[in-house]
């Protein structure tokens, strides 16, 4: 429950600092003093965004501050999760600074506006003047039955792994999508990297070739040159080889004379095992070309092959003409893997859709159940708030596709008149039956949803006369089991509080400010007067608030 708020420099506010007890909180005040202000500084420790707008004075922060028991509500692993220190007694704490930064702390740790408001959804529900408009949708109609079925773990969980399913859903249709690109390509890429494949590209190969190539070309060249080296080396009349034989001899008895003709027998003897060497090497490498013009073909035809890949694939070398092949296959793989992994999605998706559907249908059977007595309770509160001819049904329909809410559609009927046909009941229920019927769906679902603390605000508009006192009976017996705060315009209402707040604006040097006074006795009583008959209340209004506050008082004792 909230047991002290803090609000400094905020809108109208300079400061206001008060705290708050169990049961039942009134709060009154004429009309643009400032009470929804109040609402408004709380929302900011409950989660909602904010702007520079809320500052009262421009060149000092905001700072809103909420001290709240949160003994009785089960949120310890909440606080765990996010590494929050938890303390029966925890503070929740805004600052939004003039230069527009916003800092969110929970007991002094940072936290994000997310975990802020998850945590605050658990501890207060704050009924504003425009949610009376959402009894309508389908998020609010979905959320009381399933409050009352006390299956909102069931239906989060349901939503979360809902969410989940049709993340995946998105993803498997990019990757399908991704996978129809593909197959426009694929064909071309299997092409090309079937091309290469074929080539058997070797990266040796290229230079070999074109060596060979270019013997074949200039073989019969090659073997003129070769034949007449031959020759002249060893075949002619006159050959070399013999020449350097008969110089051996003329040289080598001159040894004997000195070292120096030693020295030159020595190199003629290298030089004529060299001329031999050369003969024979001759010898050999002209019996290895042969002239044959289907060989010299074959490697022409290969060598326009491997230019031609080279040329239409824009490299210079063979190395790089692989790693083209390369760039192919991976792209072909790349496509093999997508298929894969759209058969994984699509059977992890059946599988998700099957849990689904399990989970959708205990819902619906949940709610199927609870639907009865919800229409039970409802009716039996508006009837204590003289609408004793109000109708009202919940139809509930089964769906055949999944969607957040699970496999069903739920549509609020009502009626306030007897006679006429049941129709929705937004587009039927006027504003004072809308906030009545709200009033006896928060009233229903209050206790089962076990929130420590309800605010409303002004939940009794377009309401008077006997049924304010039906009101005022229904927001007391809800405030025996929570903390209610509400703020009201009606004396039937205010004369039931365990403490009344009364906010008031004042002009000081020409600025306005908002203020917020305990009312207690007396004080208590004039106000309550002053909602009775005006601004100057008369001695009868006086003591018919008198009558009103103290007759509870003697009422709630017995």
């Amino acid at each position: 429950m909230l047991k002290h708020l803090l609000i400094e420099n905020y809108a109208l506010i300079e400061k206001f600092d008060t705290g708050f007890r169990d049961g039942l909180t009134v709060i009154t005040g004429e009309t643009g003093a400032g009470k929804s202000i109040l609402l408004g500084a709380l929302s900011l420790i409950l989660g909602q965004r904010a702007d520079t707008r809320v500052l009262r004075n421009k060149d000092k922060k905001c700072i809103i501050e909420g001290t709240f028991n949160i003994e009785k509500v089960n949120i310890q692993e909440i606080f765990l999760q996010h590494d929050l220190d938890y303390d029966p007694t925890s503070f929740f704490r805004r600052e939004i600074t003039p230069q527009g930064k916003s800092r969110a702390f929970i007991n002094d740790t940072p936290v994000t506006l997310q975990v802020m408001k998850l945590i605050s959804e658990r501890l207060i529900d704050i009924h504003s003047q425009h949610e009376s408009l959402l009894v309508g949708t389908s998020d609010f109609q979905f959320h009381v039955v399933d409050g009352f079925a006390n299956i909102l773990e069931q239906t989060e969980s349901y939503r979360s792994l809902f969410n989940h399913y049709r993340e995946q859903k998105k993803q498997l249709e990019t990757l399908e999508e991704a996978e129809r690109n593909a197959k426009a390509d694929i064909d071309y890429y299997q092409f090309q990297h079937d091309e290469l494949d074929k080539a058997k590209l070797n990266a040796q190969e290229f230079e070999r070739l074109e060596e060979e190539a270019t013997v074949h070309r200039h073989a019969e060249e090659i073997i003129y040159n070769l034949e007449k080296t031959q020759y002249l080396l060893r075949d002619s009349d006159i050959n070399t080889i013999d020449l350097i034989n008969e110089v051996l001899s003329l040289i080598k008895p001159l040894s004997k004379f000195g070292s120096k003709y030693g020295e030159l027998t020595t190199r003629i003897e290298s030089l004529m095992i060299e001329a031999k060497d050369i003969s024979g090497d001759v010898e050999g490498v002209k019996d290895a070309v042969v002239h044959d013009p289907g060989e010299a073909a074959r490697l022409e035809t290969r060598l326009d092959q491997l230019n031609q890949l080279l040329l239409k694939h824009k490299v210079r070398s063979i190395e790089e003409l692989i790693g083209v092949k390369g760039q192919y296959q991976k792209k072909i793989h790349d496509n093999e893997s997508l298929e894969e992994k759209i058969r994984e999605l699509r059977q992890t998706l059946n599988r998700v859709e099957q849990k689904l559907n399990q989970k959708a249908a205990e819902i619906s059977r949940a709610r199927a159940g609870a639907i009865p007595g919800i229409r039970k309770e409802v009716l039996h509160n508006l009837k204590n708030l003289a609408m004793p001819h109000a109708r009202f049904e919940i139809r509930h329909e089964p769906l055949n596709a999944l969607t957040p809410q699970g496999k069903d559609k739920l549509t609020y009927l009502f009626n306030a008149n007897p006679g006429g046909t049941l129709q929705e009941l937004s587009k039927i229920a006027s504003g004072g039956e809308l906030s009545r019927f709200m009033l006896s769906i928060k009233s229903m679902i209050s206790a089962k949803n076990l929130l420590p603390t309800i605010i409303f605000d002004e939940i009794d508009t377009g309401i008077s006369g006997e049924t304010s006192t039906k009101v005022a009976n229904i927001l007391d017996g809800m405030s025996k089991i929570m903390q209610v705060i509400t703020i009201t315009h009606l004396p039937q209402i205010a004369s039931r509080g365990d403490s009344h707040l009364q906010v008031y604006k004042a002009v000081e040097n020409g600025v306005t400010n908002t203020y917020v006074k305990n009312l207690i006795d007396d004080e208590r009583i004039t106000e309550v007067a002053k909602m009775l008959g005006g601004e100057k209340p008369t001695k009868v209004m006086l003591e018919t608030a008198k009558e009103l506050i103290f007759n509870f008082r003697n009422y709630s004792s017995k």
